[in-house]
């Protein structure tokens, strides 16, 4: 592993986009980018624990490209279509209350304890998330450093998991809220948007639709970054087209600065 060289990297992604040129044996861009992240994680895991001096891959550089999910929404007008369908199961109605006027994370959604609500101020903290993996519960920390926030609730949510919680029987502090699965949350999707005629979306598009709402109201992006616990970077670049355009007032700004010479 120590003689491959940047040079060899290099070649082999050759003989690889080569082959995408040809229609019987070709490679989609996405993974082709995928197979190239894959051996660079080799060589990182080498460089880290066996003193491999760099890391060709890396060096090198990438290829092919990753591909852009289609990111969906709903508007508020659906949402709430949507939610008079889910008020028929209790517990079910609340999480997906948490998912969209929140904006969080199906994960941390479903880490969710009593101890993470301050019902006087009005919030919920996002320190954990939850997986299943391999038929256990585990508990980790949230997908990034940022994911960690306390999120101001508003007033009516508020009380909906009040009222919520003092219906979970002798529910501890550090007991999950909403002891559901993830494959039992899109079941419930498909029910209520079956009943409601609303359009079918993903469980993570409701965090997307908190997103679009906020820029409608008008929030900045850091504002909106702070909230769901992203950069703000990442989501001036993914909802650009959804931030209305500051053009035109920059430019009529900077003549009143120049007072009209």
């Amino acid at each position: 592993m120590d003689e491959i060289t940047p040079n060899d990297i290099l070649q082999w992604q050759n003989i690889l986009l080569t082959l995408e040129k040809d229609e019987n044996t070709s490679y989609s861009t996405c993974y082709l980018k995928t197979i190239h992240n894959q051996i660079s994680a080799l060589f990182n895991f080498a460089v880290r624990f066996y003193g491999l001096p760099s890391n060709p891959a890396r060096i090198a550089g990438n290829m092919g490209k990753e591909k852009r999910k289609e990111m969906n929404f709903w508007t508020k007008e659906e949402y709430e279509t949507f939610a008079k369908a889910a008020m028929k199961k209790d517990g079910i109605y609340q999480a997906f209350e948490m998912l969209y006027w929140c904006g969080i994370r199906l994960g941390e959604l479903l880490a969710l304890t009593p101890a993470d609500f301050d019902y006087e101020k009005s919030t919920v903290r996002i320190s954990k998330s939850y997986q299943r993996i391999n038929k256990e519960d585990v508990i980790t920390d949230p997908k990034t450093e940022k994911g960690k926030r306390v999120i101001k609730m508003p007033h009516f949510l508020c009380e909906e998991m009040k009222d919520y919680q003092s219906r979970l029987y002798d529910i501890q502090p550090n007991d999950r809220m909403f002891p559901y699965s993830k494959s039992g949350l899109h079941h419930e999707m498909d029910r209520c948007c079956k009943e409601s005629g609303v359009k079918r979306i993903r469980l993570h598009d409701l965090r997307h639709s908190h997103v679009s709402l906020l820029i409608e109201m008008g929030f900045s992006a850091v504002d909106i970054a702070e909230r769901v616990g992203h950069e703000s970077v990442k989501i001036t670049y993914r909802y650009a087209h959804m931030f209305p355009t500051k053009d035109v007032d920059i430019a009529n700004r900077l003549d009143s600065t120049r007072g009209g010479m």
